[in-house]
């Protein structure tokens, strides 16, 4: 006798957030998406990575924001690549090099504690070793 074969399991779909925190996570993902604008314009505010968790927030809470997030003519392209296997632009690796570099050279020549510029310069250059090996699109 043949053993009984097992059904395909059926993928089981998520039950939708409760309405508290639908609104949590659109308050999250506006605050992001706020900062994110704000890092366009502030030399040492990051833009990506407030948008990136601005979409990631929407896409639980507000299929509308993220659809515009997703269609942005700025915010789109960062969105699209980050999905496709977490690439960066070279432009953006570039800027963000400007950025860094510039923000140390303030450091060194400010009157910041050199412990505390120490640690903020080896965050810098952890973070843009770990840039430049992102994928390009």
């Amino acid at each position: 006798m043949e053993p009984q074969r097992k059904s395909e399991a059926v993928p089981v779909q998520p039950r939708p957030l409760p309405l508290v925190a639908r609104w949590l996570l659109l308050l999250f993902a506006l605050a992001n998406l706020g900062l994110g604008i704000l890092g366009i314009f502030i030399p040492g505010l990051p833009t990506t990575v407030f948008i990136l968790m601005a979409a990631w927030a929407a896409g639980k809470s507000s299929p509308r924001l993220y659809r515009w997030l997703w269609n942005h003519r700025l915010f789109g392209p960062m969105l699209r690549n980050w999905a496709n296997g977490g690439c960066v632009s070279r432009h953006a690796k570039w800027a963000a090099t400007a950025v860094m570099s510039s923000s140390t050279v303030i450091l060194l020549l400010s009157h910041t504690a050199r412990w505390a510029a120490a640690t903020a310069i080896t965050c810098m250059v952890l973070v843009l070793v770990w840039l430049w090996r992102r994928p390009e699109p």
